[in-house]
């Protein structure tokens, strides 16, 4: 399987979790984590080599989903947590 299949298949289940970890009472940090997807994967695709571009815009993305995600939780200073039972809780990060 080519690396750039292979790469594609690791940082999407990836960017996907991160943006699962939206806050309910925060769209921000869910914002914070698509707008920083979409940034890093263009960057990465627009750096990246010519063979590479696929490659380059999917570790992009997870990069910043990553980066987006720290950045809106951390703006906001709180975060939603859920505990065993499935109830969740409001917080500082």
């Amino acid at each position: 399987m080519p690396l750039a299949i292979r790469t594609t298949l690791i940082a999407l289940p990836c960017v996907s979790l991160l943006a699962a970890c939206q806050t309910a009472g925060n769209p921000q940090v869910g914002n914070a984590t698509a707008t920083g997807a979409l940034a890093g994967a263009a960057l990465g695709a627009a750096v990246a080599d010519d063979g590479d571009r696929l490659e380059g815009a999917a570790i992009g993305a997870a990069v910043g989903a990553l980066t987006g995600n720290v950045i809106g939780r951390t703006s906001s200073g709180q975060c939603i947590y859920r505990a065993a039972d499935g109830s969740q809780f409001v917080a500082a990060c």
